[in-house]
């Protein structure tokens, strides 16, 4: 028995050189105790588990910035240690408090620039992370990107206490925060696809990207709850909470079936049913058709639909990102049936956005599945964002209830075509027809579409950090903008897809009558 152990755990430490594969320590720890292989199905679920835990962690450590603003900023003030979290309060404040050097008159400006700091280093980083994430250990790559944000979360957090006010510190610790963020939605995405086929791919990813609004949830829950102990809480606790998962991601996560040595194909407990579909990987390792090189930016860019996609993209994050980062400081400075939220309030209020965004998502990948088109489905979902961004903005002032339903229908718009293309569209054109096969391409393409989606994620922020100075109403005339060119940058994707749709019915409908009998008249 000891002997079998001990060759069980030899087998754990030097895997065989004909195998020529390395599992992760905690999948081999499992095995060694179940004394048992895990199924190709049991590794999919481990995936799906730990991506999802791992980015939901990228942004809970990410929204905090937007719910401590209404503290750090001067218009408005600290909140109250005895305040319950939905604990209205009269509208007041004076000029100089807050945190410096967010204390002045210009203190929204500086923090909308922060904003833009660190999205545009995120935006130019997920380039270059999707150019190495297919080129080294996603795991990794990974790893190093949590543990890495996690410092630099904390660090802003560490100004609290530090009495820390220089402004280049905190832009600074932001923008290299932003950096390591980076890392994260290409590697994800890429191990994802690695494992998951095309059949309703839609509808899993869909369910899966959940994990953005359960992270958006998660940040602003935590952040709200612990401003009353000081601001510098709410970022060290969620820094410490991303590089904890990313020491779970290094020991659990595989990134390929064979980097554990499993195939769907071996899968042979249950019996298929004749003539059922087999779902096979959505990245084919076929090395003996195609030499598997990684694919080049500029190769990647002229891939059919990945630039209008990208385009699209990045007016719909404009839209998503301003919420994201401005939404809770909107409610803390709007009355709301003629009273004012205090700041936890509104971050716990905001939430309901990313709980829209779930649902939109989910139906968003469900329909575009039903109906097998993509762009059709996330050029509708922007054109009905516009009328539920005009009556948030015109009638969520009314009552609370209004502003709930009306923030969960707006979130719902929003958020679900921004899921669609980030997840299910960047697979599909991923594994394009184009790209032969060749299994290197994911996090590169994945990465284009959401770096430039991340562009205007950074400038809607920036924009809204000067505009909101001067009128709201103005900034959701510009988020209503960016959605009617969100939604037109899809048209001839959508004209595509309408005209093969035609052509699929007249062929169905050809195909019909020549099977039908012809009538003889005697």
């Amino acid at each position: 028995m000891l002997e079998s152990a001990n060759q069980y755990m030899g087998s754990m430490e030097e895997p065989s050189p004909e195998t020529n594969y390395t599992k992760p320590l905690g999948i081999r720890f499992i095995e060694y105790i179940k004394r048992s292989n895990i199924s190709y199905k049991t590794h999919q679920v481990i995936v799906l588990i730990v991506t999802f835990i791992a980015y939901a962690s990228y942004h809970a450590a990410r929204k905090t910035t937007s719910v401590v603003k209404s503290t750090l900023d001067p218009a408005s003030d600290e909140v109250s240690l005895n305040s319950l979290p939905w604990r209205r309060r009269p509208f007041s404040w004076i000029l100089g408090d807050g945190w410096a050097p967010f204390d002045g008159s210009d203190g929204t400006v500086l923090l909308g620039e922060i904003d833009v700091a660190f999205l545009a280093v995120y935006a130019i980083g997920m380039y270059f992370s999707g150019h190495l994430g297919d080129r080294i250990n996603l795991r990794i790559f990974l790893t190093i990107g949590m543990v890495g944000t996690g410092v630099f979360t904390s660090l802003f957090g560490i100004g609290y206490w530090g009495s820390i006010h220089s402004f280049y510190y905190y832009l600074a610790v932001q923008m290299l925060a932003g950096l390591f963020q980076s890392t994260g939605w290409p590697s994800v995405v890429a191990v994802v696809g690695n494992w998951f086929g095309k059949k309703k791919r839609g509808l899993i990813m869909g369910i899966w990207n959940a994990h953005t609004s359960v992270g958006n949830i998660t940040g602003s829950l935590v952040a709200s709850a612990l401003l009353q102990y000081g601001w510098g809480w709410s970022f060290v606790v969620p820094g410490l909470m991303i590089a904890t998962i990313g020491l779970v991601v290094f020991l659990f996560l595989p990134v390929t079936p064979e980097s554990v040595g499993v195939s769907e194909e071996d899968e042979s407990d249950s019996p298929k049913k004749s003539g059922a579909e087999v779902t096979s990987p959505l990245l084919i390792s076929s090395r003996a058709e195609v030499k598997d090189q990684p694919v080049g930016f500029i190769e990647a860019w002229k891939i059919p639909g990945v630039a209008p996609f990208a385009l699209c993209l990045f007016f719909s994050k404009l839209v998503a990102y301003t919420f994201l980062y401005w939404l809770p400081f909107y409610i803390s400075h709007t009355a709301i049936d003629g009273q004012y939220l205090s700041d936890a309030a509104a971050g716990n209020l905001s939430t309901l956005f990313d709980v829209g965004g779930v649902l939109g998502g989910i139906l968003a990948g469900h329909i575009s599945d039903r109906l097998d088109a993509r762009a059709i489905t996330a050029a509708s979902f922007m054109y009905c964002a516009i009328p539920a961004l005009f009556f948030y903005r015109s009638y969520g002032s009314i009552s609370l209830t209004a502003n709930v339903i009306l923030m969960f229908i707006t979130g719902m718009f929003v958020n679900g075509p921004y899921a669609l293309i980030t997840t299910a569209v960047s697979a599909d054109l991923g594994t394009h027809s184009s790209l032969r096969g060749n299994s290197r391409a994911l996090a590169t393409v994945t990465a284009i579409i959401d770096g430039t989606g991340s562009v205007g994620a950074a400038i809607g922020p920036l924009l809204t950090g000067y505009i909101s100075a001067k009128s709201w109403s103005a900034v959701f005339t510009m988020l209503m903008g960016a959605a009617l060119i969100a939604g037109l940058l899809l048209t001839r994707l959508v004209v595509a897809e309408v005209t093969a749709k035609i052509e699929e019915s007249r062929s169905r409908r050809g195909s019909t009558s020549r099977s039908q009998p012809a009538v003889i008249d005697v």
